[in-house]
């Protein structure tokens, strides 16, 4: 049973995140592909507000974006249900989302969305949750809950909830992200990948290895990500923001999860400024966005 404190609202940044390396290593009998994936929090992220509503019980979820739906077709909107259901929580329970990262783009914006939800209904209702208490409840609404709990330059494996530290975590860096207009189904891609013969594994290790080192270059080489010839197949699109990023001299070039979104990394601010002015007139109608890579503590 939870404790009402003396907050009548709460507010939690909810961060992007990028895959500086994705691996799928196998298939559980249950149908969840095995993973091993190295996860980097952005500085990019979406402002959770969630406040006790004085116009009665139940769950209501605001959004400035049309493309979000505000149902329990909502991972926000699931994640209050869940504390309120858990801790027989029978206030109303309001939440509002202020959208900066892209819908659908392989960012994991619902999922850090939810992850803001049960940190702030923790922080309201005086719940008490631990942060392995609040990863825990998190893997029941979506693989990457978890991490986006935890943040920071992380090693997942499992479908996602086994999180390892990379230590010292990935120094500040600038990040371009550049998303299509149409992106692909999480779920069609990894089906289509079970389909895929001789697939192109990452070199996970070697990733870790350069991050510890420091070796941005070295980190560049070596990013990778197995589901990308799969979504490339259903938007090629993706291609020609990679020979773009490229043809410009960046670091390191990839397409994050499942995709759309493509980002380069680069420790030359001026260059990826450069790109950003550019991408903006060449890709009408993509989102181009400049940002940058953001160590763990989920603060400002």
């Amino acid at each position: 049973m939870y404790t009402m404190n003396t907050l009548k609202e709460a507010t939690e940044p909810a961060y992007a995140k990028i895959n500086l390396g994705l691996d799928v290593v196998g298939k559980r009998s249950d149908g969840y592909h095995l993973l091993r994936m190295v996860m980097q929090t952005l500085s990019l992220h979406d402002t959770v507000t969630v406040r006790v509503s004085e116009r009665g019980s139940g769950i209501k979820t605001v959004t400035d974006s049309d493309l979000i739906p505000d149902d329990r077709h909502n991972l926000a909107f699931r994640a209050a249900g869940l504390l309120a259901e858990k801790y027989h929580i029978d206030q109303g329970i309001e939440i509002d989302i202020k959208k900066k990262i892209p819908v659908a783009a392989g960012l994991a914006g619902g999922s850090s969305d939810a992850a803001a939800v049960l940190r702030a209904v923790n922080r309201l209702f005086d719940l008490g949750l631990d942060l392995t208490e609040l990863k825990e409840l998190g893997l029941s609404l979506g693989a990457d809950v978890p991490y986006c709990i935890e943040g920071g330059t992380r090693l997942s494996e499992g479908i996602g909830e086994i999180l390892t530290p990379v230590v010292p975590e990935l120094k500040d860096i600038g990040v371009l992200l550049i998303k299509p207009g149409r992106g692909a189904s999480t779920k069609e891609v990894y089906e289509a990948f079970d389909t895929l013969e001789n697939a192109e594994h990452p070199d996970t290790d070697g990733i870790i290895g350069a991050i510890r080192s420091g070796d941005i270059p070295a980190l560049g080489k070596l990013l990778g990500n197995v589901l990308e010839a799969v979504t490339v197949r259903k938007v090629p699109e993706i291609n020609g923001i990679k020979d773009f990023l490229r043809s410009n001299g960046a670091t390191g070039v990839l397409m994050s999860g499942s995709g759309p979104t493509v980002f380069a990394i680069d420790e030359r601010q001026e260059l990826l400024e450069k790109m950003h002015r550019e991408a903006l007139g060449i890709f009408p109608g993509y989102e181009v966005i400049l940002t940058g890579t953001k160590r763990s503590g989920m603060t400002e």
